[in-house]
């Protein structure tokens, strides 16, 4: 079992920045992909950022590629989320996910976090 605990979420302003992190507890290890997906009301969950075990190979939406990075401490067990420019359409519970492998698809994930709310006010 792996246990994912998300924070940093909150309510900032349009322009403004936040920095995400996932803390993973449990049989972990550092040969599995993490990702964080985002929902917002009344749609479904969609990709954001993912990023491979050995090697840090990151993949990113289309809709947040330049504005958010990925990153991962493999000793900590720890992935960021640090997001810049935020818009009003980034507001959404921002979730982890832990997975055998990096993937943009919600089925390549065993574990998820609880979720952190991001609100970008216009």
């Amino acid at each position: 079992q792996v246990q994912l605990v998300e924070s940093g979420g909150g309510l900032v302003q349009a322009g403004a920045s936040l920095r995400l992190s996932c803390a993973a507890s449990g049989r972990t290890s550092r040969t599995y992909g993490m990702g964080w997906f985002r929902q917002a009301p009344g749609k479904e969950r969609e990709f954001v950022a993912t990023i491979s075990g050995i090697g840090g190979t990151t993949s990113y939406s289309d809709s947040v590629r330049g504005r958010i990075t990925i990153s991962r401490d493999y000793l900590k067990n720890t992935v960021w989320l640090q997001m810049n420019s935020l818009k009003p359409e980034d507001t959404a519970v921002y979730y982890c996910g832990w997975g055998a492998a990096m993937s943009t698809r919600r089925p390549g994930y065993d574990y998820w976090g609880q979720g952190t709310q991001v609100t970008v006010s216009s």
